[in-house]
């Protein structure tokens, strides 16, 4: 929870209880989006937080230089009152404060960190906790660039590492974990749910309780969730009991496919480890980033809240379509699902990424995305637009041809990232690119060229 506005370039003075409440009423987070962490006065009266374009700040006296960096190297513990003030924007940055306490509002997180990018954000997370010898958890899949880092970089630093897959009940699954980590330290627990681009789930709690009995003569593994499918708004792994939430901002904080970006916000313990970490490898996001970020925040519950409609109609129409074998959507979740239990406990919407496999595996999905005309084909999600992918050779096309068989990655497996366009038109277009499967059609280019044809004509 955020504790300061700004004050100058290097001092803080404390938010008063009023500025969180009308009255006796409590605001919503949408609400305090709009100027929690931020005084106009401050800034020479500017509604909006002005990007703070500057990598140094001016200290008041030697002294205060001095107080702000026995702090910032941990020379000494903070004192009751006193905050980190401004020195470096590696270190921070007035628009990367404020957001990063306005991103805390929707987890009820304790501390937040913004980075450069998701993959920074998970990277720095991992770094500050494994060492050589350590043993990571994760679940499987999980975003692309996850699980190259996973696979291929972690092991050569001495890390094992123990995979289970998502969809399945931690009961299931408990026992053999806990046989393949023996008596070896794991510092961490990484799980993303929904999976990337299964849209399987892990049941966070059930996780929870396996870090707890994997504890070997100290701290429980810190508990971390990849919360970016869903978002701030549809899941709130904290209060389940998870210690970290990790999110690529890229995707619905930033919302608009403009900037990249990556955060995290947690238990402020698990964050400041990672915070340090993050001044000394230089992943911080900068100020421009930070700005972008919170002009986002402003409508990301409009966003994200008519993506979800969206997609719910869109799920619907490829349940019912003959050339659609299988979809993979929250909302489409049956009773006697055995991850419908945990669905309904940990998951306030379904969410507005679907994943669908058309018969006819690669050669139909080519056919599909080549038709597609107001859905664009490219990588990403979270976005305003609608976007398709082909996760087999796109994002996941690194992991192994039988891992990706078993995860459910299959060649004919689709995956969309529903925008705020009107449904109808979503659903017109996927329905005349699912005509063009097995009809011998031409390709995207060829259509396009077509197009322009009718166009100019």
């Amino acid at each position: 929870m955020a504790k300061y506005y700004k004050e100058g370039e290097s001092g803080k003075r404390k938010l008063e209880p009023e500025t969180m409440r009308v009255g006796k009423k409590q605001l919503q987070p949408e609400s305090m989006m709009m100027t929690y962490g931020y005084d106009p006065e401050l800034s020479e009266g500017a509604l909006k937080c002005p990007i703070f374009q500057t990598s140094t700040f001016a200290f008041k006296s030697a002294e205060d230089g001095k107080a702000f960096f026995e702090l910032a190297l941990g020379l000494r513990e903070k004192g009751p009152t006193e905050e980190l003030g401004l020195i470096y924007s590696r270190l921070n940055n007035p628009d990367l404060e404020i957001l990063e306490n306005r991103l805390c509002l929707w987890d009820e997180a304790e501390a937040g960190a913004v980075f450069q990018s998701g993959m920074s954000a998970i990277a720095t997370s991992l770094l500050a906790y494994l060492r050589p010898g350590d043993v990571l958890v994760f679940s499987e899949p999980l975003y692309g660039g996850t699980e190259y880092l996973i696979h291929h970089y972690l092991p050569e630093f001495g890390v094992g590492l123990v995979g289970f897959p998502a969809g399945v009940p931690m009961a299931e699954l408990e026992a053999g974990i806990r046989e393949r980590v023996g008596d070896r330290r794991v510092p961490a627990v990484l799980i993303e749910t929904p999976a990337n681009p299964t849209n399987h789930l892990v049941d966070i709690e059930g996780v929870v309780r396996l870090a707890q009995s994997l504890t070997r003569g100290g701290d429980s593994p810190v508990v971390m969730v990849d919360n970016t499918f869903l978002g701030p708004l549809f899941q709130h792994p904290l209060a389940l009991g998870a210690d970290l939430v990790l999110y690529s901002a890229t995707k619905f904080i930033g919302g608009h496919s403009d900037v990249v970006a990556g955060a995290c916000v947690g238990r402020r313990e698990v964050v400041e480890r990672i915070r340090t970490l993050r001044t000394f490898i230089g992943t911080a996001a900068g100020p421009w980033t930070g700005w972008l970020l919170l002009r986002s925040l402003e409508t990301l519950k409009m966003r994200m809240t008519a993506q979800m409609k969206n997609a719910r109609y869109v799920a619907d129409y490829l349940n019912d379509h003959p050339k659609v074998k299988r979809v993979e959507y929250l909302g489409l979740l049956p009773e006697q699902h055995p991850m419908y239990a945990v669905y309904r406990k940990q998951c306030v919407a379904p969410g507005s990424l679907i994943a669908f496999e058309i018969d006819g595996g690669e050669g139909a999905a080519f056919q599909f995305l080549n038709h597609l005309k107001l859905i664009s084909l490219a990588v990403s999600l979270g976005g305003t637009e609608s976007l398709a992918e082909h996760p087999a050779s796109m994002t996941h096309s690194d992991v192994e041809p039988g891992d990706r068989e078993r995860l459910g990655i299959t060649e004919g497996l689709v995956r969309v990232s529903i925008g705020v366009e009107h449904f109808e038109d979503l659903i017109a277009d996927i329905e005349q690119a699912l005509e063009a499967v097995g009809a011998g059609a031409a390709s995207r280019s060829a259509t396009k060229e077509r197009d322009v044809v009718k166009m100019s004509k």
